[in-house]
């Protein structure tokens, strides 16, 4: 198969890399904070040299890092993450339908808690790595966990407990899972939904779990195109409030028919209402984007070129959006925040579960035009870091100041850049609170980064 028939997530700034490689005393252009002291993981798919993905989202996964200390970029490195998968393992069993989610390709996200590393997909149980991106292996919190755990975990900033769920084709379809601060899987509780429902992320508050049970569901029809989840109109929409003193006790919320990859966060107001963020696509705009990434449209048009974000653009993508869900009620409002297109919103981690003034973002416009976005939701404005056409920006992770008393937005944004041909790579950091301004600093990698999906700062302190 030459390069030009390749799919599109095989192709351009999607490409894999064909091996692992280690470089140090990586440029720098500008200065970075001496308060930088830790590592930037960023997880993503890359298929192994010769394989061809049937689907972005099923890549094996692959961690890149760059080390960061004393104004210093000491090293990059990317590893695969040496799964079963990896080694060729399935984890279905074609003749009972069993799950074995200690086999994994662990390609989503990658994050810390209570002293491990995890990588993560949400199909099986997280993969333990080291500080060095060297692979443990499958974790299962010492035999307590049953189901699959999601690739976007919330952790409370006040309890340190982590707050995540699995969902399954199987029943159960959906289960809630917390980890104590210590790590220790100490409860698990089934949550009833009406099927098998793909529940990529959920929202916590400081005292609810919020679920969305949207309209993409398992559809064995689809298992040979490499995703087997299409969309649904049949299934509904709603919001699930959960009383995390009262795990399984679910009040829903039917809502319009969209679909959500990822939130940005929720709260309690006042009022006892749950406010949740997120970024919404309309069921035209994920159709578009589905129907791009798994069948026939994949062939022609901007998918096959650009790939799912450009693709959806072309006809609108996710928009910024909030919904107010009153308990007392029963009431739903949802409003349009913002009119940019946006994906991967992220948080002050220092705030998630409390009201948060800022969120920050990937916006990609039509035209491939790409950037870094901060909403700023008292004054309902965008400002964004332009990257202009050639360039794609990845998710954008805040990294506090140690100052004291400091400002909610007083710190940095990380963002793993690639250029569309394929040339070369950047991390960028911006200043949190100027983020139109130039880069604070910006460190050329030795080699290409494919785009990926989602990562973390962790800091010293936390290794």
């Amino acid at each position: 198969m030459t390069t030009t028939e390749l799919p599109w997530h095989m192709r351009g700034h999607y490409a894999p890399v064909p091996d692992e490689i280690s470089a140090t005393d990586l440029p720098v252009e500008g200065s970075i904070p001496p308060e930088l002291c830790g590592r930037y993981f960023r997880n993503g798919p890359n298929p192994l040299p010769g394989e061809v993905s049937p689907h972005w989202f099923v890549g094996h996964g692959m961690l890149h890092g760059i080390r960061l200390k004393d104004g210093k970029a000491e090293w990059y490195r990317n590893r695969w993450v040496k799964t079963k998968a990896l080694e060729g393992q399935d984890s279905i069993n074609r003749e009972t339908g069993e799950v074995d989610y200690t086999v994994s390709l662990a390609n989503t996200d990658v994050l810390p808690h209570a002293g491990r590393i995890m990588a993560l997909v949400e199909s099986s149980f997280p993969t333990l790595v080291t500080p060095e991106l060297d692979t443990i292996g499958p974790f299962d919190f010492d035999g307590r966990l049953k189901t699959a755990m999601t690739a976007h975990p919330k952790i409370d900033p006040v309890t340190g407990d982590m707050h995540f769920f699995g969902y399954g084709f199987m029943p159960p379809f959906l289960t809630y899972h917390r980890l104590n601060a210590k790590g220790e899987l100490v409860l698990s509780k089934e949550i009833e939904v009406p099927g098998p429902t793909m529940m990529h992320d959920f929202a916590i508050t400081d005292r609810h779990a919020i679920f969305l049970d949207l309209p993409i569901t398992f559809q064995m029809r689809l298992l040979e195109r490499g995703m087997p989840y299409g969309w649904d109109p049949s299934y509904g929409a709603r919001l699930g409030v959960m009383p995390l003193d009262k795990p399984g006790e679910v009040t829903w919320f039917d809502v319009d028919p969209c679909y959500v990859f990822h939130v940005g966060n929720a709260h309690t107001d006042d009022q006892g209402r749950i406010v949740l963020d997120a970024a919404r696509y309309a069921p035209d705009d994920v159709i578009a984007m589905w129907e791009s990434d798994t069948g026939p449209a994949a062939e022609d048009g901007p998918a096959k070129e650009a790939g799912p974000a450009a693709a959806a653009a072309a006809t609108g993508t996710a928009r910024f959006y909030h919904w107010i869900l009153d308990p007392a009620s029963g009431k739903v409002e949802e409003t349009q925040l913002a009119d940019r297109s946006v994906e991967f919103p992220t948080v002050d981690d220092t705030r998630v579960g409390r009201r948060a003034r800022y969120r920050y973002a990937v916006a990609e416009d039509p035209g491939n035009r790409s950037a870094i976005v901060k909403y700023d939701d008292e004054l309902g404005t965008v400002t964004a870091h332009e990257l202009g056409t050639e360039v794609v920006g990845g998710e954008a992770v805040f990294v506090p100041s140690s100052a004291p008393d400091r400002a909610e937005d007083d710190g940095w944004l990380l963002t793993l850049t690639t250029r569309r041909d394929g040339a070369g790579a950047q991390l960028l950091i911006l200043d949190a609170t100027n983020v139109a301004a130039k880069p604070v600093a910006a460190i050329t990698l030795p080699r290409r980064v494919p785009a990926g999906f989602h990562g973390s700062w962790i800091d010293d302190s936390e290794i």
